[in-house]
């Protein structure tokens, strides 16, 4: 499709007025790489243009969902479409309910802006074909995206995803896509998500919380669940509360991100907090804080997985027959916790696409817990098969409450787990790439010359489909660094976990495992 057709055809007078105002150059770069779908979906700036997000792309990649469902044999059935509050995101989400109930199915079209993890709710509860949620997670505000889920509220995956790409390459122009209009629905399946997320909690007792939602959609529904789960003491971030596209008091809206909850954690230190939470802006991640000794710190999202695989585990009555995951770029310690409790442990691939997988091919086993190091955490697969930061805040709660009925708290609690499986030190670095190109470039360069010591010990390379992993070590040490291109933003990431031997003291573990990880993240300065 020429520029001008797409400009002719653009139902958006705004946006083709934008397009028609770009110089010859503008142009030729916005129609030289049309969106395509990388995590589960599409994301990208809400402007004109196929490599953007827009109505014209909604619309044709709306028609392209109900035509693969139609090959599929599911016309007429029902699909849930939600939205968080970015810039475009209340337009999109009635464009993409409209067109698909022009094609014939039933859409529930839910109510004002939802966290993420209803939709992946509601595509489960009430057996629905499909899903599509309009969000662009914790990207920057100029930001948008559309995410898909099939298969019982799972995202997408191969070949789903590049099915669905050359049924938009097919599509009819943007202003002939017919579409249908769809009243909202009622909050019924926002308000049983909240019952069941609130239904996660393993204990009793009850734990001072602060929360902030960062500008997104979380704060309402979370505020609420932690309340139906017995926690009534929470505090929350007045200015970050209600959602706001411009995500005006943090640099970049990711609770991972220097600088992005410190707001939470000051308030959590004025409350006297016993727990702070941080949920990302379509709330399917949770970033945890917690009290110490030297003050307030965020735990990485290997710390809050290993805290609930244990928690989950321990409370589990038939630990033979869960299952649990993590990704190839999260620490180890999972499947040393799930070891011990006689319980499976599967490492997959990265993205919840393919950890909500992991019993898949297990048939004696259930699925009962599966993360990610991005503080990512799906806590009630039977429900939501995908991250879900509302149901992780409970249940974080929930173990800071029976640490406290213990006499214990969080740090206690990790230097349980240090005695018993070893100190497991991680890390992240990423190098910022222009594009996928040099991303890619990069990763060539260390197939072909991979490097031979990982601070100090013999490295070994192992490549598999979108990563790295190099290893080395010891009897008392292993070293381990995954190297793999962000499927969400312009970056190389690298994954550094040292783990040190079991021992009881942790004091000197923790020194040497912390020299090596330095040493490390200095030599990959030259990878």
């Amino acid at each position: 499709m020429t520029p001008e057709e797409w400009i002719d055809h653009d139902p958006d007078p705004g946006t083709a007025e934008e397009l028609s105002a770009c110089a010859p150059d503008e142009l030729a770069a916005r129609f030289a790489r049309p969106l395509t779908f990388g995590t589960a979906g599409l994301r990208g700036p809400v402007r004109g243009g196929p490599d953007a997000m827009n109505v014209a792309v909604v619309a044709r990649a709306t028609w392209a969902v109900a035509r693969v469902l139609a090959d599929r044999g599911a016309a007429g059935s029902t699909v849930i479409v939600g939205r968080d509050a970015r810039h475009g995101s209340a337009i999109f989400a009635t464009v993409a309910a409209e067109v698909l109930a022009a094609q014939g199915f039933s859409v529930i079209l839910l109510p004002g802006a939802v966290p993420t993890p209803v939709v992946a709710f509601a595509v489960r509860h009430t057996e629905a074909a499909a899903g599509i949620q309009i969000t662009a997670s914790h990207n920057p505000p100029a930001d948008n995206g559309y995410k898909v889920y099939f298969d019982g509220g799972i995202q997408i995956v191969s070949p789903t995803d590049r099915q669905i790409e050359t049924a938009m390459a097919a599509a009819p122009f943007a202003d002939r896509i017919e579409r249908t209009p769809v009243e909202p629905a009622d909050a019924g399946l926002i308000e049983r998500y909240i019952t069941r997320a609130a239904g996660v909690r393993r204990g009793a007792g009850s734990v001072r919380v602060a929360l902030t939602p960062l500008h997104g959609v979380g704060g309402a529904v979370a505020v609420e669940t932690l309340h139906r789960a017995g926690f009534d003491q929470v505090h929350t971030v007045g200015a970050q509360f209600a959602p706001d596209p411009d995500f005006p008091t943090v640099a970049f809206p990711n609770p991972e991100e220097p600088g992005a909850t410190d707001g939470l954690l000051a308030l959590a230190a004025d409350v006297h907090a016993d727990v702070a939470i941080a949920l990302d802006p379509d709330a399917d991640r949770c970033a945890v804080g917690i009290p110490t000794a030297s003050g307030w710190r965020m735990l990485s999202g290997d710390e809050t997985g290993w805290l609930l695989g244990d928690y989950l585990l321990s409370r589990t009555p038939d630990p033979a027959a869960a299952v649990v995951a993590s990704s190839v770029v999260s620490s180890r310690m999972l499947a040393a916790i799930a070891a011990r409790y006689g319980a499976v442990h599967v490492e997959t691939l990265t993205g919840f696409k393919w950890l909500a997988r992991a019993d898949a091919e297990l048939p004696s086993g259930t699925l009962v817990y599966a993360y990610e190091e991005a503080i990512g955490h799906c806590v009630d697969p039977a429900a939501v098969r995908d991250k879900d930061g509302i149901s992780a805040a409970v249940l974080v709660c929930d173990l800071v409450a029976a640490c406290k009925d213990q006499g214990l708290d969080v740090p206690d609690k990790l230097d349980e787990l240090a005695r018993r499986y070893g100190v497991h030190e991680v890390a992240a670095v990423s190098r910022r790439v222009a594009d996928p190109g040099e991303a890619a470039a990069l990763m060539a360069r260390l197939r072909a010359e991979p490097p031979t010591a990982l601070a100090g010990f013999a490295a070994t390379v192992t490549d598999i489909t979108d990563a790295l992993i190099f290893t080395g070590g010891d009897d008392d040490t292993s070293i381990r660094v995954v190297v793999r291109p962000s499927g969400t933003e312009p970056k190389l990431k690298c994954y550094l976990e040292i783990r040190c031997a079991a021992s009881d003291d942790l004091t000197s573990s923790r020194t040497y495992a912390a020299a090596l990880r330095e040493q490390l993240v200095a030599s990959l300065a030259h990878w």
